[in-house]
């Protein structure tokens, strides 16, 4: 099989370069996902991720090793496996950052990252309920479906007018011009169905002649001739077959796939991939490191008002909220991950918010193991810019052999003095009416966690977990760190380019599908253009 583009990986941002790379007809595309098909009911249904995460079908399951942040724990990392990757299993939460990240990016050498650079680039890729062409932020024609939230519970409600009772801000537009107060979640739904990037990018691309999709294709390894990617060798269906790319292969497999297929083809630190047999390629001892995410508290309180806990607590109202879910698009199965949300500062002098709050109307120990048996909901909290890094370490040459992966979670003082003052801030707020009246007790941390330093950063070691936001590990940029250049191409080889949020030099602050469907959308249109100028070249010297 021969293409012109051979992009590895159906998820947030492979989806925007399938459909972005074969719309002008020119090229020849192939999309390969190791996943299957998203045709399974419960993926296009909001509340479904209760039935897609920890499901071996769609979720590739990681553990972390366990790691002395969090007090030598082990905890899952879902991400997808099937079409859309994990925007068909996460909560659905579209959050773009502040303007400051991508202004962070642009100094530290990443030219054409600045927010001036990449704004546009959101606004092309969503049509959101609230956006128009006339808009200068909010996009209304873009494929991937912005709404408002529009289902919501009394509790969470209370707590967002309780924050703002405790002085803080009611954010107009945290993707707009500011981010920083509480509101309500806006969601990638479309009339009460997730719109995953497979949704908005593939289907409507996939009947295009020149676009191949395929599903249970598993790579196994790049190859190159000398210091350049001419494919890669997958498995398909049981079937061991060559491909090759005319003019480039791109990584968009996340943010652990996406380093282990570079190690396992050789391009990766020369003294871990000899010791385990892999052929080098070229010597880059940043792959795999960098490793960053959003670590989360999960306060819970325990309410007089009903929850989630208790709409659910039988099997009729279970059946009921079928109904209503088939009849109208609405009800709890219409409901996001989380309804409410905060970007609010720890210190008064910072410049921008340092945390963020996912309020939910429910309230569980795992989210595989459905609700507590009482009317509850969490305020969970979590650092926006962690110091901490971690790494992922290869442990074969084969794609089928999981990495480890060393969170590293809370080992600066700016990260533990963080995480300990944004507990403080949720029971601050939760103790402010309207909610304060209706909290019948703190669940968790409880009444034997004070409010002191070491007694907090005890529990949040004991009991915090992934928000699910893994990022960092083909990280770009212009020094000895960086895996991939501004223009995502992968240093020290040609052919090869990474476009997912590994590339992410420093974690966004905030959820991160938003950010890697537009990393998507921002790849497609340097390879089109390095591809063109190529072409023009070639054109200019057979003149």
């Amino acid at each position: 099989m021969e293409f012109d583009f051979i992009i590895v990986g159906a998820g947030s941002a492979g989806c925007v370069l399938a459909n972005r790379l074969s719309a002008n007809g020119k090229y020849k595309v192939a999309v390969l996902e190791a996943g299957g098909k998203d045709t399974y009911p419960w993926i296009h249904v909001p509340v479904g991720y209760f039935k897609t995460m920890s499901n071996p079908n769609t979720d590739w399951m990681y553990k972390t090793e366990p790691d002395p942040g969090i007090n030598g724990r082990s905890i899952k990392w879902p991400r997808g496996k099937v079409l859309g990757g994990s925007s068909s299993i996460n909560g659905l939460l579209y959050v773009r950052g502040q303007a400051q990240d991508y202004d962070g990016w642009r100094q530290l050498g990443c030219t054409g990252w600045s927010w001036q650079d990449v704004a546009p680039l959101f606004k092309r890729s969503e049509n959101y309920e609230n956006g128009s062409k006339e808009d200068e932020l909010r996009g209304g024609d873009g494929p991937l479906s912005v709404s408002d939230t529009t289902v919501t519970r009394q509790c969470v409600d209370d707590w967002l007018t309780a924050a703002v009772n405790a002085g803080y801000k009611r954010a107009v537009d945290y993707n707009g011009a500011d981010q920083e107060g509480v509101s309500l979640f806006q969601l990638t739904t479309r009339n009460g169905r997730r719109c995953s990037s497979a949704v908005a990018y593939l289907n409507p691309a996939k009947s295009r002649e020149n676009l191949t999709v395929l599903t249970r294709c598993a790579v196994e390894k790049l190859t190159f001739e000398g210091k350049r990617c001419t494919g890669l060798i997958a498995n398909h269906k049981g079937q061991r077959v060559t491909m090759k790319a005319r003019k480039e292969v791109i990584l968009s497999a996340g943010a652990l796939a996406s380093p282990q297929i570079l190690m396992v083809s050789g391009i990766g630190a020369v003294d871990e991939l000899k010791p385990l047999g892999i052929d080098m390629v070229h010597d880059n001892k940043a792959v795999g490191k960098n490793l960053q995410d959003h670590l989360q508290a999960r306060p819970v309180y325990k309410t007089s008002l009903p929850t989630i806990n208790t709409e659910v607590s039988n099997l009729i109202k279970q059946a009921l909220i079928g109904l209503q879910y088939i009849a109208t698009r609405g009800g709890p199965m219409a409901m996001a991950a989380s309804l409410g949300t905060g970007f609010l500062k720890t210190r008064e002098d910072l410049e921008v918010p340092d945390i963020q709050f996912h309020i939910q109307p429910f309230s569980a120990d795992k989210i595989d193991e459905g609700p507590h048996k009482f009317s509850a909901f969490t305020a969970s909290v979590l650092q926006l810019r962690p110091e901490s890094a971690g790494h992922l370490e290869l442990v074969s040459g084969d794609m089928r052999d999981y990495p480890k992966i060393h969170p590293n979670y809370l080992a600066t003082k700016t990260d533990c003095d963080t995480i300990v003052e944004g507990v403080r801030i949720t029971r601050r707020i939760t103790g402010t009416d309207p909610i304060a009246r209706h909290v019948i007790e703190e669940h968790t941390p409880g009444p034997n966690v004070g409010d002191d330093y070491d007694e907090i950063l005890h529990w949040v070691r004991d009991t915090s977990t992934t928000i699910y936001h893994p990022t960092g590990t083909c990280k770009m940029g212009v020094d000895d760190a960086a895996v991939v250049d501004p223009r995502l191409k992968v240093i020290g080889v040609e052919g090869l380019r990474v476009a997912d949020a590994s590339i992410m030099p420093i974690i966004v602050s905030g959820n991160t599908n938003a950010p890697s469907i537009m990393i998507g959308e921002k790849a497609s249109d340097l390879i089109l253009e390095d591809t063109e100028a190529a072409a023009s070249a070639r054109a200019t010297e057979m003149a």
